[in-house]
């Protein structure tokens, strides 16, 4: 996925402007291929395997940009012109994180644009999924807390430093709400690119794998008793 993903990105345009940093997390029996279309490629290679936030934080070290892009291998990008499209739109230092319109691989809408997380709001996210039911990335109310699943984020680089980065204490699943989240509490915007999709294969190991589902409740367990969530919950109560 990840050679599919490079070979990807070297199609779009101005794809050789920037850096890449990739992390093995753990040892892959294929190697990996990178196109000579992009000069300025970092590997990292893990020793032993680190949570989603411990590498991206990682990976962050090696950026000395403004801004920096968080991107799953399971992506793809149809138009050669979304890369540019969303590093476009990240100009604004008021911004915290943009992401762009998710869709899966049939072209329907998937849900990477969600409300506050909380046990009524998963419920019903599962619900929906199991029920076939269209999941929706538009917003009722761009005033309310809304978060960004973390397949594909355009990231302040201050902002994110200013926060102390991904917690770390996330291994797996919520390292993406408790980022927006504090993001919001400091004062930045989230701010969801209309004008961008981004095809996402997910593969929603939580739903059959016991330890992949173990994670999933752990870092739940983990967001519920958070003082950020309780914040959030406070300032939605605020605003009513």
């Amino acid at each position: 996925m990840v050679s599919a993903l490079l070979r990807n990105l070297a199609a779009q345009t101005g794809a050789n402007q920037h850096r890449y940093v990739i992390t093995l997390n753990v040892p892959e029996l294929v190697e990996l291929e990178v196109p000579a279309a992009l000069p300025d490629v970092v590997v990292i290679r893990n020793a032993a395997p680190a949570g989603f936030g411990e590498n991206h934080n990682a990976a962050f070290r090696h950026c000395q940009t403004l801004w920096f892009l968080v991107l799953n291998p399971d992506l793809k990008f149809h138009d050669p012109l979304t890369l540019c499209g969303l590093l476009a739109e990240a100009t604004d230092d008021r911004d915290g994180v943009l992401a762009p319109v998710i869709v899966d691989e049939r072209g329907c809408l998937s849900d990477a644009v969600r409300s506050n997380l909380t046990p009524w709001s998963l419920a019903l996210r599962v619900l929906k999924i199991r029920s076939g039911r269209r999941m929706s990335s538009t917003l009722s109310n761009s005033s309310q807390f809304f978060w960004f699943s973390g397949m594909c984020l355009v990231i302040n680089a201050a902002a994110f430093r200013a926060i102390g980065g991904f917690d770390e204490r996330y291994f797996l699943y919520c390292e993406d709400y408790d980022l927006c989240a504090r993001l919001y509490l400091a004062g930045y915007r989230l701010r969801p690119v209309s004008s961008v999709r981004v095809e996402h294969r997910a593969q929603r190991d939580s739903h059959r794998k016991p330890r992949w589902l173990y994670w999933h409740v752990k870092s739940l367990i983990r967001v519920w008793l958070s003082a950020v969530v309780w914040r959030i919950w406070l300032t939605q109560w605020q605003n009513k």
